[in-house]
């Protein structure tokens, strides 16, 4: 034991600059000894706990769990965020063997009962004496008991361990899966699916399109070794029998019990607003482009718009209305303009610094880049990691993860977080992909500018349906003129001409009506597919199909993710939550509009210093309406979400 000790990192201070994770000495071999030492070193701080002779205070119960998982933390903040973007089979092999370990430590937590018992009197003794952040951080722990299932007859408790289990290594096996297929679609056609907007845009073959489409829409449905099918609804059978354990009626009703919604009615009732907008402006735009295509002497007379049309004609519907050809952009938004922009805003905005880092440690050599952030006095803010092209080993899609959290550590020192941003972006950006890195930047800033004490609420922390309101905020200075003149230039240095900006703004609430169908109808299905209860006779393709027709989906639209490769409700954590996008950008577009009203204009430096300190710095250690109170003055007003999307003059 001693000598696997001392061969392992994960088991040593880590002599590295800002303490960066050795990537270039760990071992895929040492990851699994430390995920049972860092399970055994928690486990024996939580019966210390427990067995603690003293009353149950906050610092002896609440606090002292909050940090008894540090060797658990630092394995897994490597661990999982390497295996999404580097995996090999060597490291699927330790993640399958990984996740039952980790369930099972998870629920011998939840149903701790000595834990719980302590917990449950500190909650319901006097409070008056704690911050507010303490008293966010033990209601939390109190309210995770209860949800778990701690008062439950132990032979449901014993059937929740196995469901959670369960649950954990299909979902792993269903992104490995949908990981598969978008390789295999790389390979037959040349193009990862990330380009597959872009392609379907450019590409004149009508027969192509088509194939492209339903090569994509099949992915994970193909009846070979990595169809989801079987597996999706296994995994959504396993949510309902946990939800009816725990005493909810689906799965839905149990995810959002604990968020800003609070109940599947109001998240229904939220997208079927937005759905009778938004399908109502698609049919205009399909009004639009069928006169394209009815133009089109390629296509045979009396055509008619198909979902591996729209792309396509969107394009040119586009190109007439704005003359805004992507191929004049992209010059001036390679990678590194557009990082540097996000910096400037960062800067402009709330004072951060970004000085690039060389010769550190990098999980991904040649593919990675580190960047120190720090403010004018030097102190530092932490390490940013950004990881944008695509490679086969990396999940598709854009994310933060955060390799280490910010916290204050019980002897008083604090931590500064260590952040990813990960993408499968082009060397030289369209006006999507900008917004893209803005917006996974907006997480980090989120988790880079927090002020807690206590990891559980620190940084991106908070609840789900409010977490994308500071990455969507952060795409609204990208294309800002003022911004664009410092970050958009070309190779030879040419900032990008006004008219191409002007273009640019123009356009960007051009299509939103099948943007906004898009992720509405996503976020409808994965509410219907979380509220099914009986799976008696359940089809996916005929389930898909019937809430299409209910929900009014455009048959020119068709779905953005179909079951079979919804990451996000399999692997992600947004379950019963996908309408978060939407709900925080009601949020966020109302908040920027103060920005926008501001005589100092969207850079004003008193209103950013104002939602630094209400937003990005309390983390979760406030309830989300009372810190969008705290900004605005008044309950959300959903107007300027209509107005942003085109959906209202």
């Amino acid at each position: 034991m001693l000598s696997s000790c001392h061969s392992n990192p994960f088991f040593e201070e880590w002599d590295t600059p800002y303490g960066i994770p050795p990537y270039d000495k760990i071992k895929v071999a040492d990851y699994l000894p430390a995920i049972k030492e860092g399970i055994r070193q928690q486990q024996e701080a939580i019966d210390a706990i427990t067995a603690n002779p003293e009353a149950p205070t906050f610092d002896n119960t609440i606090a002292a769990f909050e940090f008894s998982g540090e060797l658990l933390d630092k394995v897994q903040g490597v661990l999982f965020n390497v295996a999404e973007t580097d995996r090999s089979d060597a490291l699927d092999a330790v993640v399958e063997k990984a996740l039952p370990l980790l369930s099972a430590h998870g629920d011998n937590i939840a149903f701790n009962k000595a834990l719980y018992e302590r917990v449950a009197a500190v909650y319901h003794a006097d409070q008056s004496g704690l911050t507010r952040e303490q008293q966010v951080v033990l209601k939390n722990h109190f309210e995770d008991f209860e949800r778990e299932g701690i008062g439950l007859p132990q032979e449901q408790q014993d059937r929740l361990r196995e469901i959670n289990t369960e649950i954990a290594t299909k979902t792993q096996k269903i992104g490995n899966n949908i990981l598969a297929e978008s390789n295999a679609f790389k390979a037959k056609f040349g193009f990862s699916v990330s380009d597959y907007p872009e392609r379907m845009a450019s590409t004149e073959d009508r027969s192509l399109r088509e194939e492209y489409l339903k090569a994509y829409t099949s992915r994970g449905h193909n009846g070979n070794e990595y169809d989801n099918r079987e597996l999706a609804v296994e995994v959504l059978k396993l949510r309902l029998e946990k939800a009816r354990i725990l005493g909810y009626p689906n799965p839905a009703a149990y995810e959002l019990a604990d968020k800003m919604a609070g109940d599947p009615a109001t998240v229904d009732a939220f997208l079927a607003g937005i759905m009778k907008a938004s399908t109502a402006k698609a049919r205009e735009e399909v009004a639009e482009m069928q006169a394209m295509m009815d133009a089109d002497p390629s296509v045979p007379a009396g055509s008619k718009i198909e979902p591996w049309d729209w792309w396509y004609y969107a394009e040119k519907v586009r190109q007439a209305k704005y003359a805004l050809d992507d191929e004049q952009i992209k010059p001036y938004f390679q990678m590194d303009s557009v990082r540097n922009g996000i910096f400037i805003a960062a800067k402009k905005l709330y004072g951060v610094n970004a000085e690039p880092l060389a010769d550190v440690p990098v999980y991904s050599p040649g593919n990675v880049q580190t960047w120190k952030l720090s403010y004018d006095d030097g102190s530092l803010i932490g390490i940013f990691t950004t990881d944008y092209l695509p490679r086969s080993s990396k999940r598709g899609g854009a994310w933060m993860n955060n390799v280490r959290n910010q916290y204050i550590g019980p002897d008083g020192v604090e931590v500064r977080p260590i952040i990813v941003n990960v993408g499968n972006l082009a060397e030289y950006m369209n006006v999507d992909q900008v917004q893209t890195v803005f917006h996974e930047f907006g997480h980090a800033l989120h988790g880079f500018l927090t002020k807690c004490t206590y990891p559980s609420v620190s940084g991106t922390s908070v609840k789900r349906d409010f977490v994308e309101m500071f990455s969507q905020i952060n795409e609204h200075w990208a294309f800002e003129p003022e911004l664009l003149a410092l970050y958009a230039k070309n190779s030879e240095g040419e900032v990008i001409p006004k008219e191409l900006v002007d273009k640019i703004n123009a356009a960007l609430k051009f299509n939103m009506g099948f943007m906004t169908t898009e992720l509405a109808a996503a976020s409808v299905l994965d509410m219907k597919l979380h509220e099914v209860e009986d799976f008696e006779g359940f089809d996916v393709d005929a389930f898909e199909a019937k809430v299409a027709a209910e929900c009014g989906l455009n048959p020119e639209i068709g779905y953005r993710y179909r079951t079979t490769y919804f990451n996000h409700i399999f692997s992600s954590g947004y379950n019963a939550g996908y309408y978060g996008y939407l709900w925080s950008e009601v949020l966020d577009r109302d908040a920027f509009s103060f920005f926008e009203a501001s005589p100092k204009g969207v850079f004003d430096p008193e209103l950013a210093a104002k939602f630094k300190a209400t937003f990005l710095e309390k983390g979760g250690s406030e309830e989300p309406m009372t810190l969008y109170k705290q900004f605005t003055g008044r309950e959300p007003d959903n107007k300027a979400f209509l107005r942003g999307r085109g959906l209202i003059d």
